[in-house]
């Protein structure tokens, strides 16, 4: 109940706002976090603004319009179907279902990450899902109980400014950059929702208080605070920071607008490290969907050959299904070495919230 609270109180306030990126999302092309809102577009409340019908589907997002925007039109167009999306903040969105609870209108939640996913299944706002969908991805990246499934795979990278490092300089483990010699070298992005899910993950693999004890070492080597990823990484490139904690294709995003000679470049821990871990984007359908078709339907077109190779061409993101080619520019999913942890079990949001709060971080 108290990690519910906190979920919820991490919702309250000002809504999202519609058609931007919302709350610690990266602006620019990147994902909506968990932190304070970026974009306004009137008075109008997304609440407002969707207009559920016969025959369309209305998205709470937690993806930017940037990143996934062509993926609901490329899905409009096909289908017929109408679709509605409220964009926001991943954790905000989850937390805006729970407080409307029956009279949500939302038919599918599209979420940055696992954990807000798994933090409403465990409130029982999921539903189960076709096994023609859930077979079409490796059991890793899909809920333990069919209530969700992943979309395109993300890998947890150390990006670092290639003018000031080698990558011989950077430790072996996420573990050593509390190392006092980093101080006022490493930037990160505590709103963003992939962070999050990192600690969680960290809580779930180390225990409590390593997780708390490692939120405490960053801190004390004063980091630099960004809003979101995509500026992290211009913050390495620029020489703001040396490193940053963030998620691969954002090191890409950049090199589109900049050019490929950025001086920075991703590093892959390795040994199953914690800061390797491999999370998922992913969705699923609510329990008071009033098109829970529509919802599936969507899912079966994020799923198909022609939208996995676009996560994996337009946004450098990891297909899920087999058979998808990913971008030259990335190593292997089966060459990295994350962590070997149950996505399913990266539910306890509001833990990972409280203890975010409590060391100062948030």
């Amino acid at each position: 109940m108290l990690a519910l609270t906190i979920l919820i109180a991490a919702g309250c306030g000002e809504p999202p706002p519609q058609g931007g990126d919302g709350g610690g999302g990266d602006s620019g092309g990147g994902d909506s976090g968990g932190g304070n809102g970026s974009e306004t577009t009137g008075e109008t409340t997304a609440q407002e603004a969707l207009k559920p019908g016969e025959g369309s589907l209305v998205v709470y997002s937690g993806r930017s319009e940037e990143l996934v925007g062509p993926i609901f039109e490329q899905f409009e167009e096909r289908s017929g179907v109408d679709v509605q999306v409220r964009y926001g903040d991943t954790a905000e969105l989850a937390a805006t279902i729970l407080e409307e609870g029956e009279n949500s209108p939302a038919d599918l939640f599209f979420a940055q990450d696992p954990g807000a996913l798994g933090a409403l299944d465990d409130e029982g706002r999921l539903t189960k899902l076709p096994d023609d969908i859930l077979g079409k991805v490796p059991s890793r990246f899909k809920a333990d109980d069919g209530d969700w499934v992943g979309t395109s795979g993300r890998a947890r990278v150390v990006a670092y400014n290639t003018e000031e490092l080698e990558e011989g300089d950077l430790p072996d483990s996420i573990f050593d950059f509390t190392d006092p010699k980093w101080k006022g070298r490493i930037g990160w992005a505590p709103t963003n929702g992939s962070f999050q899910a990192f600690v969680t993950a960290l809580r779930v693999l180390e225990g409590e208080d390593r997780a708390q004890q490692w939120l405490e070492g960053i801190q004390a080597n004063d980091p630099f605070v960004y809003p979101d990823n995509l500026s992290a990484v211009e913050g390495v490139a620029s020489g703001e920071v040396q490193v940053a904690f963030v998620n691969h294709y954002y090191l890409f995003q950049v090199k589109e607008e900049r050019g490929d000679d950025l001086p920075a470049a991703n590093y892959y821990l390795e040994g199953g490290d914690p800061g390797a871990l491999v999370l998922a984007a992913g969705a699923g359908v609510l329990d008071t969907a009033e098109n829970p078709e529509a919802g599936q339907e969507f899912l079966e077109f994020a799923l198909s050959e022609e939208a996995q190779q676009y996560f994996a061409d337009e946004t450098y993101e990891y297909p899920l299904v087999e058979g998808v080619e990913i971008n030259d520019e990335l190593p292997p999913l089966s060459g990295t070495q994350g962590p070997e942890v149950d996505l399913s079990n990266l539910d306890d949001l509001g833990g990972t919230l409280e203890l975010l709060q409590e060391t100062g971080v948030l």
